[in-house]
C-alpha cells in the first residue's frame, strides 16, 4: 500500500473550519487506499504570540525555555486535528516528537535531525490510523525537547517521507505553489509547474519563505516528490523534483529577495595564515549561520577586511562573538549593519546561457539601485543592497528576465 506523507502549515490551520478541511484531505487519501502520516505546524499566529509573550517576560529568554514553550503550539495541533479526524468517524492518533521517537541534536532552537524511529509509526499505520505527527520539534539523546528552526514543519515532513519511502510529500499552504518571485511584492509572478531540487534549495536558502531548505536537502537526498498545493483548492501546485533537460531551457527559474539579513564587518584583521579559521569555527560553535563571506587584502597583504551575512535574528550573537575574538586575535573594528538585503537570481540554466549577470546589473542601473557586495555560483548570482531598495530591485529584475511572461517557461516553444 503506498504511503502518502502531507503537511500543513499554521495559516492552513488557523480555526477550527480549516482544521476540518484538512483533516477532509488526509480522509480523502486514506479512502484512496493510501496510508497517511499527517504532519502539522502550530495554528495560525501561535508561534509568534508565544515569542512576544516570552519576551514580555524576559527580553533574552534561554533557548531550552524558548523551545519548551514554543512546540506547545504543535501539540495543540496534533490533538485538535486527531479531534476532527475522529469526529468525522476515522482512527487517528496524534504524536509528539518524543513519542514518535525523532531524535536531533542538542542545538537548541536550531537542532537538526539526527535519526528517526520507525517502530511506533509502522505500527499505528498497520492498524489503519492516520498517524498525526508535530511538526517543528525533536528531542535530543538526554530527553530534552528541541526545535528545528521556524518554518521546519516542512524539515519534519521531508524527513518522514524519507524514513518511511513515501510515494510524495504534500505541502499544503496558503498560496497554489512555488512563484517565479513572490506575488506579493511582484504582482506579475507566475506559478512555477516544476522546478529542480537545487533551484528550489538555492530559492529558499536566499528568501523564497515557501519552503525550508533543510527539507528539500532531505527530499534531494533521498529522491522524495515534493508537491507545493494550496489546502483551499485541488489544483495541481508545483512538483519539486529531480532536474530534467527542459528546465535547462530556462536561464533564471526565480528571483527572491532575503530580508532577514545582517553583515558583519571586520576590519584590519591580521592576514595570517589560521585567523579566518580561527573566527569562523568561533561562529560555527555559536550555531551562528553563516551566508556569504567577503575578504579584501591591503597593507602589502599585512591584514584584510573580513565580513560575512548572517540571519538578522544572528545579528546580535555574532557581533558578540566576533568582539571576544578582536580583543584576542588584534581585529581592529567589529560592524554589524542591519540595513541590507540579498537579491538573487537563480535556475539551472545559468550554466548554458550567457549574459545573465550583465542582464540583472543593467536592470539595477536602471533602477538606480547600487550593490555594496556580489556573490556567484553555478545557478546563482546574488547581489547585496539596501534593505529598503529591496522590493524596487526585485521587481525590475524579475521584469529584466522576462519571468512574468506565460511562454518563459520549461517546455514551452
Amino acid at each position: 500500500m503506498s504511503l502518502t506523507v502531507q503537511k500543513f502549515g499554521g495559516t492552513s490551520l488557523a480555526d477550527p473550519e480549516k482544521i476540518h478541511r484538512a483533516a477532509r484531505r488526509a480522509i480523502r487519501a486514506k479512502l484512496e487506499g493510501h496510508r497517511v502520516v499527517l504532519v502539522v505546524s502550530a495554528m495560525g499566529h501561535t508561534t509568534d504570540e508565544l515569542l512576544t509573550l516570552a519576551r514580555a517576560v524576559c527580553a533574552d529568554p534561554p533557548k531550552r525555555e524558548l523551545d519548551m514553550l514554543l512546540t506547545t503550539g504543535e501539540q495543540i495541533s496534533i490533538a485538535l486535528m486527531a479531534m476532527a479526524i475522529d469526529a468525522a468517524g476515522h482512527e487517528a492518533i496524534s504524536l509528539t516528537a518524543g513519542q514518535l521517537g525523532l531524535l536531533t541534536d542538542s542545538a537548541h532552537t536550531r537542532a537538526r535531525i539526527q535519526r528517526i524511529s520507525r517502530e511506533r509509526l509502522d505500527r499505528e499505520l498497520a492498524e489503519g490510523k492516520i498517524v498525526i505527527v508535530a511538526g517543528f520539534q525533536g528531542i535530543d539523546a538526554g530527553g530534552e525537547i528541541t526545535t528545528l528552526g521556524r518554518g521546519a514543519s516542512d524539515t519534519t515532513a521531508a524527513a518522514l517521507a524519507a524514513v518511511l519511502g513515501a510515494d510524495v510529500c504534500e505541502i499544503y499552504t496558503d498560496v497554489d505553489g512555488v512563484y517565479t518571485a513572490d506575488p506579493r511584492v511582484v504582482p506579475q509572478a507566475r506559478k512555477i509547474d516544476e522546478i529542480s531540487y537545487d533551484v528550489m534549495l538555492e530559492m529558499a536558502a536566499a528568501g523564497a519563505v515557501v519552503m525550508h531548505s533543510r527539507a528539500i536537502e532531505f527530499a534531494k537526498k533521498f529522491n522524495v516528490p515534493i508537491h507545493v498545493r494550496s489546502s483551499l483548492t485541488d489544483a495541481k501546485g508545483t512538483m519539486i523534483m529531480s532536474e530534467t533537460q527542459s528546465m535547462e531551457a530556462v536561464a533564471v527559474q526565480g528571483v527572491t529577495l532575503k530580508e532577514d539579513l545582517a553583515f558583519v564587518s571586520l576590519t584590519a584583521v591580521p592576514n595570517t595564515p589560521g585567523v579566518a579559521a580561527r573566527i569562523f569555527a568561533e561562529v560555527a560553535k555559536n550555531h551562528i549561520v553563516v551566508d556569504d563571506i567577503v575578504q579584501n587584502i591591503y597593507d602589502g597583504g599585512k591584514f584584510a577586511n573580513l565580513g560575512f551575512s548572517t540571519n538578522a535574528a544572528d545579528a546580535r550573537e555574532a557581533r558578540a562573538v566576533c568582539e571576544r575574538l578582536a580583543k584576542s586575535l588584534g581585529i581592529g573594528k567589529v560592524e554589524v549593519d542591519e540595513g541590507v538585503s540579498k537579491l538573487s537570481a537563480i535556475g539551472v540554466g545559468m550554466r548554458t546561457h550567457t549574459g545573465i549577470a550583465a542582464t540583472m546589473f543593467e536592470a539595477l542601473a536602471h533602477a538606480a539601485i547600487n550593490i555594496e557586495n556580489i556573490s556567484t555560483s553555478e545557478i546563482v548570482i546574488s547581489c547585496i543592497i539596501r534593505r529598503e531598495d529591496g522590493p524596487k530591485a526585485l521587481r525590475f529584475i524579475h521584469d529584466a528576465f522576462k519571468l512574468g511572461d506565460t511562454d518563459n517557461r520549461p517546455g514551452s516553444s
